[in-house]
């Protein structure tokens, strides 16, 4: 059986030197302009030298219009991001982890206090949002590319596009959210196509031992669990990407669609037919046992959130310490300074209850 410390292999690019990847995490601790702060940096190499086996930055719009929360990371111009983004992907990898940035655009989820108008795939008028026009589509489509090929020339082992929980690539695979009538829009296979022309054009675009990775959302946001588990298996069978991220709120739940029956979710895609692309999952993943367990069912590995943010280094505990588990919740604003969670980043987290005791 595959253990936690086991090497990962990919088709492309160089081995994880472990199973438990970095979570793209949300912390809003960048500066208002998308440049690298310190506070970001050290959340991200403290996890680096903490053992994890990816090290992936939390979503990084690729364009200004794009922008989904306060403090985000940008990856949209070369004046303003590419210093801190070579100075990141160098400090990652000199801690032997594999670097890699999460490309996001918000769409429909961009706050209007942030951007002009959100713009999506339609109209949306509870939000005073505009639909994008064709040559806007396309020009997303490129600004996805070009991002990419940003994160290539800092250094970057790889990306990941987000095509999951209702930003912008979400956005056009829902059938709810996306009423379009060109080539974007109607059929599944036209809402899939923008996230395919994104991947197919880094593609094309990278060396090629540059690392794609896909994330995609099963369920909330408008998703059908039968059409993203449809573009799940033609994203393993095509190959173009080198590993699936699930993300699945909760490794362990069952569907919420009842076609499905009591298979889990985790399950469900784990049994699709794959060769060389790996699976990994995400969701409420917090000591040894769920990890094992996920692999276990057929993950080829994991991503940890909040673990990773109560313990920098919790890929190694978990290693080295079969009863390792994370802390219980709340836990005090001083333990997570001691852990690389800035300020700023303590104050969003105060958002969920209970989660940090002053």
């Amino acid at each position: 059986m595959t253990g936690i410390s086991d090497r990962l292999g990919l088709m492309r690019g160089p081995a994880w030197p472990n199973r438990i990847a970095l979570a793209p995490m949300t912390n809003t601790q960048s500066h208002p302009d998308g440049s690298l702060s310190e506070e970001e940096f050290r959340w991200l190499t403290m996890r680096a030298q903490g053992g994890f086996g990816l090290v992936m930055t939390a979503a990084a719009h690729v364009e200004r219009q794009g922008q989904g929360f306060p403090g985000q990371l940008g990856i949209f111009d070369d004046d303003l991001h590419m210093a801190g983004l070579s100075r990141l992907a160098d400090a990652i990898k000199a801690q032997g982890a594999v670097s890699s940035v999460q490309l996001h655009h918000a769409g429909l989820r961009s706050p209007d206090d942030l951007v002009d108008i959100p713009l999506g795939p339609s109209e949306d008028p509870e939000i005073r949002s505009r639909a994008l026009t064709l040559a806007e589509v396309e020009a997303a489509r490129d600004s996805f590319i070009a991002a990419a090929v940003r994160a290539e020339r800092a250094g970057f082992d790889g990306v990941e596009v987000h095509g999951a929980h209702g930003y912008l690539l979400s956005q056009f695979l829902s059938r709810t959210m996306n009423q379009r009538t060109d080539r974007y829009g109607g059929t599944p296979e036209n809402r899939a196509r923008l996230l395919l022309e994104v991947i197919d054009g880094i593609r094309a675009a990278c060396r090629p031992d540059f690392q794609i990775g896909l994330r995609l959302s099963p369920e909330r946001f408008g998703q059908d669990l039968g059409e993203i588990r449809d573009l799940a298996a033609k994203v393993l069978a095509e190959e173009t990407i080198d590993y699936l991220d699930m993300s699945l709120w909760d490794v362990f739940k069952k569907p919420d669609d009842e076609r499905f029956g009591d298979t889990g979710l985790l399950e469900l895609f784990a049994g699709l037919p794959r060769d060389r692309v790996a699976l990994g999952v995400a969701g409420k993943i917090r000591n040894r046992k769920e990890v094992e367990t996920a692999m276990a069912r057929g993950a080829d590995f994991v991503f940890v959130g909040r673990a990773a943010i109560l313990n920098h280094d919790f890929a190694r505990r978990v290693a080295e310490d079969p009863e390792f588990r994370s802390p219980d919740l709340p836990v005090s604003a001083a333990h997570l300074k001691d852990e690389g969670v800035s300020e700023v980043f303590r104050d969003y987290l105060r958002r969920w209850p209970k989660f940090v005791r002053d």
